[in-house]
């Protein structure tokens, strides 16, 4: 009666998508994601120089690349930090299912530029590393099936999303490529233990893990020869690892100043795999800290805001997001200092690359998505309001 004497009232229109998506966001996280890129360009004017030259390049093409994917890889984070949880999992779902499909072909049509691993596609212009892509659709797969087992008569999502995990680092092995088929374990592992998994059942497959590494040791030379350079008491001052270590002994805390270093004229990979080194040489201890306090505060703002979930869908899917990226960065500036076996990483948003430096912004975007703020109680209110 009273909308028949007065008339309707106005439908107030949603809130604009930009505003919302910014007033949601984690702005310390994508300040800090920025932050690494423009390391990395600083970086690659250094590093990326002497690579050119050797290859017949004007001195910074491999800038301009690192540049162009970069922006690609920052415009990809952008959008997809943008959409709702439901389409980022249903395009991850898309997306893995073309990623694994072309991990499943790389060795029909893949191509190991002479570096003893069939990861790539040579595409002519660039190339394709289906590895990249795939993690982070394999995190976000893996997080809806065991999301999906918690409900009343659902799947065995746990038992699937193991099996799909195995099937995966076997692909990798097979490569070899033991850096990421780690990686995705690593992943599953963590998303598998805050899903409720037992200790000992972990125990069990981390047991299992060390006999498949011993196997790999025994049958696999590439295996082999990286573990043994990195258990061996003393380094090769001409292998990767010795320039890197000498490089970062020299830097000390204050580096040896802008294009003052040596080792990038030494390293075959010093703008990929061992950039943290050339950042060490140059620009010192005080640049590989500021390195790893945006890495660290990227990892625990995201935890934080994950803990604070109720959704376990998006709980699990950010937190493996979140524990492939940080631990990826740890493992590349890990092997830099001998701390652990070469695995052939690059360094997040850092290292040049366009499949990694794409598909990096692709999970972050995904992880931004996960961790904005939405009109949701937080779970802690569920926990209080149970009775006693």
């Amino acid at each position: 009666m009273t909308e028949m004497v007065y008339g309707a009232a106005p439908v107030q229109g949603g809130e604009p998508i930009l505003p919302k998506w910014w007033r949601t966001l984690d702005k310390w996280s994508i300040s800090c994601v920025l932050i690494l890129f423009g390391i990395g360009l600083l970086l690659g004017l250094a590093a990326s120089v002497p690579l050119a030259e050797k290859n017949g390049f004007e001195q910074f093409h491999y800038v301009k690349r690192q540049a162009a994917f970069g922006f690609m890889a920052l415009a990809a984070m952008l959008l997809t930090s943008m959409m709702s949880p439901l389409l980022v999992r249903r395009l991850s779902v898309l997306g893995f299912v073309v990623a694994f499909a072309a991990l499943a072909m790389l060795p029909f049509f893949g191509t190991d530029f002479g570096k003893g691993a069939v990861r790539w596609y040579s595409l002519g212009f660039a190339s394709l590393q289906p590895s990249e892509f795939l993690k982070p659709g394999f995190v976000v797969v893996a997080a809806w099936m065991m999301a999906a087992s918690k409900e009343i008569n659902g799947p065995p999502g746990m038992r699937l999303s193991f099996i799909l995990a195995v099937i995966i680092v076997a692909l990798l092995a097979m490569q070899p490529d033991f850096g990421q088929a780690c990686l995705v374990l690593f992943g599953w592992g963590v998303m598998y233990f805050v899903a409720g998994a037992p200790i000992l059942l972990l125990v069990l497959i981390a047991g299992v893990v060390v006999f498949a590494g011993s196997l790999a040791y025994s049958n696999s030379e590439h295996f082999a020869r990286r573990i043994d350079g990195f258990l061996s008491p003393d380094v090769d001052p001409n292998t990767q690892l010795g320039f890197a270590t000498n490089a970062i002994r020299e830097g000390g805390f204050f580096g040896v100043g802008v294009g003052e270093g040596s080792v990038k004229w030494s390293l075959p990979d010093a703008h990929t795999d061992f950039i943290i080194a050339v950042a060490a040489e140059e620009y010192g201890l005080i640049l590989v800290l500021a390195i790893i306090v945006l890495y660290a505060s990227i990892v625990v703002r995201s935890l934080s805001r994950l803990m604070r979930e109720r959704d376990p869908f998006i709980r699990l899917a950010g937190t493996g997001l979140v524990a492939m990226f940080g631990v990826q960065a740890m493992i590349n500036m890990g092997v830099a200092v001998r701390l652990l076996p070469a695995k052939g990483m690059t360094l997040p948003f850092v290292s040049y690359g366009g499949s990694s430096l794409i598909a990096t912004g692709i999970a972050v975007g995904m992880l931004f998505a996960f961790t904005r703020s939405r009109p949701q109680g937080e779970i802690n209110d569920i926990l209080r309001a149970r009775p006693r």
